[in-house]
């Protein structure tokens, strides 16, 4: 009897330790199962800051009214810049550096308007569109200041220096290269100098001519040096009025004298006097030398350019 209920307790003590170890360890797996999702999750983390993404492109939605196009480039295939400012429906167009470092000072006078507008995009008529070409040749520029955008005044060497920079690098006077006049060998004072192989033969020159028809500007001025005038485009079909109208509104503005026409030397192929044959009124302003901007001088022909358009 003794023997019998040991056995029988043995069992049942038995029977006890087997349920519980079975219970324990489902329960053990109903919890691994429940956590898994949690420990180990279907779908990766993301952990990569997007915040930082929308910051960067912020910049990029400014208020005032800025766009930039590169329209072309050069021959060693840099970038030829056209800058815009404003919105409105009438373009005026500016541009320096069409003989490069050799016409330094046009690049830094064009830059000055840059500067200017960005401080001052109240100034412009909200008819207007202000584009600025600082500069048409960078090649040419490269060669005299070592870079083909912005430079400090400093950098400008003395005038036999610049020399090699009025040209492009393929050593064609891109003011030679338009389509009125033109001819394979110009003329620059007293010196022979490259036209192209054809009008309209160097990279620098169709760049312009696409942007110009592409766009049609109401009115172009054309900072060259040096001579310190302000004349008139034309191209055998004598002076538009409005061309007429430009130059002595610039340079009663600004002080410069008035003239008709460069008639220092025979000039063909030039860039402005294209832009009268493709009717667009267009004149050339010559900085008085070739380290100078005269910036408040030019400041004061914009501004009258500015006043005039906003009216028309």
């Amino acid at each position: 009897m003794k023997n019998s209920t040991i056995i029988v307790l043995v069992g049942a003590l038995i029977i006890i330790v087997g349920a519980g170890v079975f219970f324990l360890k489902k329960n053990i797996e109903y919890k691994k199962d429940t956590l898994s999702p949690v420990v180990v999750p279907t779908a990766p983390v993301v952990t990569k800051d997007t915040s930082k993404e929308i910051d960067v492109q912020v910049p990029e939605v400014q208020a005032i009214d800025k766009t930039k196009t590169v329209i072309g480039a050069s021959v060693e295939k840099r970038d030829i810049t056209a800058y815009h400012y404003g919105t409105g429906d009438t373009e005026l167009l500016f541009v320096g550096g069409i003989h490069g470092g050799y016409g330094g000072n046009t690049v830094l006078v064009a830059y000055e308007l840059m500067d200017y507008l960005e401080k001052n995009t109240n100034k412009i008529p909200e008819n207007i569109r202000v584009t600025v070409i600082p500069v048409l040749n960078p090649d040419g520029l490269n060669v005299v200041v070592g870079t083909p955008g912005r430079f400090s005044p400093s950098a400008i060497p003395t005038k036999e220096k610049t020399i090699p920079g009025r040209f492009n690098a393929n050593m064609v006077d891109l003011n030679r290269n338009f389509d009125c006049d033109w001819q394979s060998e110009g003329m620059w004072q007293n010196t022979k100098v490259s036209g192209g192989d054809k009008v309209f033969s160097e990279p620098e020159s169709q760049a312009f001519k696409k942007y110009i028809e592409g766009n049609e500007p109401d009115a172009v001025v054309v900072w060259y040096s040096a001579a310190g005038g302000v004349y008139s485009s034309n191209c055998h079909n004598g002076i538009s009025t409005e061309t007429r109208t430009l130059t002595k509104m610039y340079a009663r503005a600004s002080g410069y004298p008035a003239h008709e026409e460069f008639n220092f030397y025979e000039i063909t192929g030039d860039m402005v006097n294209w832009l009268a044959k493709k009717e667009i009124p267009a004149i050339s302003v010559l900085l008085t030398n070739h380290q100078d901007t005269e910036w408040n001088k030019n400041l004061k022909g914009i501004e009258a350019l500015f006043a005039y358009y906003a009216k028309q």
